[in-house]
């Protein structure tokens, strides 16, 4: 028999059609199109500057003005998840092209600007740095910072990293302009490092937080070392809270600790935010280790950040230690006017002043520690917020100008995006027992700000110690006064030394010589004062603008105001 064989015909199959693209999120698309709007923002001004007389900075501006556009179309149409994610680079790239454009245009910088270059200068010469008064950098449109004992304050009084920085970019002109370069470059800087660090999908948001709007940006053109403080504080807040994983540090934590120390020796407002990382990075480590395990890694990472910091300021330690400690303190001790968008503003701008402006200060130490306080308490729910939080206290402070918000808003994202609320579910927190129950909870959330809040209300509800009326005008021209005569009356315990300036908005104008009057009122005393303008004569603003007479003292710290009308008639 033949053996027959059945043989199947194969079956034919297609190739496999290929996976559709991946789309990307919706609101993807629109971050990365909020973040390309972003940059419309002062772009237009920096513009018309530059189309006078610098041809090249026009252009190139013209070249952003044309990538933002055609972002925009692209935002909105590209298929695929990864296209998106290119158009974040090509945003993040205009975004560079026209902050380095403006600052092209404009890196005269601020008074800050001037005085790290001066402090750059000196260090270079081998002078010393702190503790030195530079009053010749101060005027001709750079702003002065007022002091409460009548004078201004023309040192240099920041850590020394900025100047480090700037010494060798010295060449690069007079005035300012090193300094803005590099805080200006730190902020470059620090946007690049953000938009790597986050998850592909948030990148532009970065791009928006750190350069679009325009704010940070003139931050940097001011030469603000608080830029460069925040350029190293991001790669410490971008997953903060994995720090130590496994009680390892390992190169990345210690590089971590090494930016950490840089940021305090740039400038002080890492000084505040740096307990909550610690102490939140002790909670998270020991929820996961325990306590002797945590303490040990989270002591070698400030330990690590501790070195790096001396070392920062190893020269000035030396050679100038005693005028070094009191320049870097000098925030904290220079007794400048208080001045600001917070609850200042009560004793500012809506009473005639106070008796116990040093109550806006104990506020404002109050406010931080009872933060704190609460932070470890409840870090599991407050632990996300670890990078916000340190600022409320500037709220109250004497001092509370935005600009200690707003600089460090990009680590707000940071944390929000890497830090989120699953990575503190299982840190530890303190329970003792009479924190037992929540009433008792919400009682040690209340007395621990309550000291804050009941300093603020002192401070804000205190009297003018001293009544203030103009008497007569001595004028220069119709629109100019020469002379004030004004009569004080002492209505306080204490004798005080004013010090006058008039002003007519937010701020503070130059103090006015007293050319006749008791340099120190006596307690329920009357003097008449004749006082001269700063510049010799005092131009009156439009009409409308309110004037307000106003008097500093320094022992105790109080501030007294008065409504004036100057007027020909007047």
């Amino acid at each position: 028999m033949t053996e027959q064989r059945l043989v199947t015909p194969a079956l034919r199959t297609r190739p496999a059609a290929p996976a559709a693209p991946e789309p990307p999120a919706q609101w993807h698309r629109v971050l990365t199109l909020l973040a390309d709007v972003s940059l419309f923002i002062g772009t237009r001004a920096t513009w018309t500057q530059a189309a006078s007389h610098r041809l090249i900075v026009a252009a190139a501006i013209t070249a952003c003005y044309a990538s933002i556009l055609v972002c925009g179309v692209l935002a909105l149409v590209v298929r695929r998840a990864r296209s998106l994610a290119r158009l974040d680079l090509c945003v993040l790239v205009t975004a560079v092209a026209l902050t380095l454009c403006a600052w092209a245009m404009n890196h005269a910088g601020s008074d800050e600007a001037i005085l790290t270059t001066q402090a750059a200068r000196e260090l270079v010469a081998g002078h010393p740095v702190y503790g030195q008064p530079w009053p010749w950098l101060f005027g001709h449109g750079v702003a002065l910072t007022p002091t409460v004992t009548g004078g201004y304050d023309f040192t240099y009084g920041y850590p020394p990293l900025a100047p480090l920085l700037t010494a060798p970019l010295l060449w690069l002109g007079h005035g300012g302009t090193p300094a803005t370069a590099v805080s200006t470059a730190a902020l470059v800087a620090g946007a690049v490092a953000l938009w790597r660090a986050l998850p592909t999908p948030w990148r532009s948001a970065a791009t928006m937080v750190c350069l679009g709007f325009g704010f940070l940006p003139s931050y940097g053109r001011l030469g603000y070392p608080a830029i460069v403080a925040l350029a190293l504080l991001v790669p410490v807040v971008v997953r903060w809270p994995r720090i130590g994983r496994g009680g390892r540090l390992g190169a990345s934590g210690m590089a971590r600790a090494a930016c950490l120390g840089a940021a305090c020796a740039a400038q002080q407002l890492p000084w505040f935010v740096a307990p909550f990382l610690l102490a939140g990075s002790y909670a998270v480590r020991r929820g996961e280790l325990g306590g002797r395990a945590a303490a040990l890694v989270v002591g070698r990472f400030a330990g690590a950040a501790g070195v790096v910091w001396l070392l920062v300021n190893t020269y000035f330690v030396v050679s100038e230690p005693g005028t070094w400690i009191r320049g870097i303190a000098l925030p904290l001790t220079q007794d400048a006017v208080i001045h600001g968008q917070g609850v200042v503003g009560i004793s500012l701008y809506f009473t005639d002043g106070s008796d116990r402006l040093d109550w806006y200060s104990h506020a404002s130490m109050l406010l931080a520690a009872g933060l704190l306080a609460l932070f470890v308490l409840f870090v599991r729910r407050l632990g996300p917020a670890a990078t916000v939080l340190p600022w409320c206290a500037f709220f109250v402070a004497t001092r509370s100008q935005d600009g200690y918000y707003l600089m460090m808003t990009p680590l707000w994202l940071a944390a929000a995006v890497t830090a989120p609320a699953s990575e503190f579910t299982t840190a530890w927190q303190p329970r003792p027992r009479v924190l037992a129950g929540r009433p008792a909870r919400i009682a040690a959330a209340v007395v621990l700000l309550t000291p804050a809040l009941a300093s603020v209300a002192w401070a804000a509800t205190g009297t003018p110690p001293l009544g203030m009326r103009v008497t007569s005008v001595r004028w220069a021209t119709p629109t100019a006064v020469a002379r004030l005569d004004v009569e004080v009356r002492n209505t306080g315990a204490a004798a005080l030394a004013p010090h006058f300036t008039l002003t007519t908005g937010q701020g503070m104008n130059a103090y006015w010589t007293v050319v006749r009057g008791p340099a120190t009122l006596p307690a329920h005393a009357a003097a008449r004062y004749e006082l001269r303008p700063p510049a010799g004569r005092f131009p009156l603003p439009r009409p409308g603008v309110r004037i307000r007479l106003r008097a500093f003292t320094a022992v105790p710290q109080t501030l007294s105001s008065a409504d004036v009308r100057l007027s020909r008639s007047g």
